[in-house]
């Protein structure tokens, strides 16, 4: 009985990954200016597929920028596309 609610856990927890990936994409995909699309932490986190740890080492070295409001994290999608560009390779 316990491994049914653990499953159904895991089935939750990735239901709620994907709606928050959703979420940001729908962000992207409306046609405001980037400066006005901000993503909180964990959507930052899920677009760009790293850990939190990872975001938070980004902040520190400076190779992302942010807004703090509290304890809240936010990225606009102008710096998102920012850090992408400056990190792009050519072959």
């Amino acid at each position: 009985m316990n491994n049914f609610y653990d499953d159904a856990e895991k089935v939750l927890k990735r239901i709620d990954e994907q709606v928050t990936l959703i979420a940001a994409k729908m962000k992207i995909d409306s046609r405001l200016d980037p400066e006005d699309i901000f993503f909180d932490n964990q959507e930052f986190m899920k677009l760009m597929n790293i850990s939190k740890r990872t975001a938070q080492e980004w902040r520190n070295k400076k190779i992302i920028e942010f807004s703090q409001v509290g304890n809240k994290i936010y990225y606009s999608l102008s710096d998102i596309k920012i850090l992408l560009k400056e990190n792009y390779n050519t072959k």
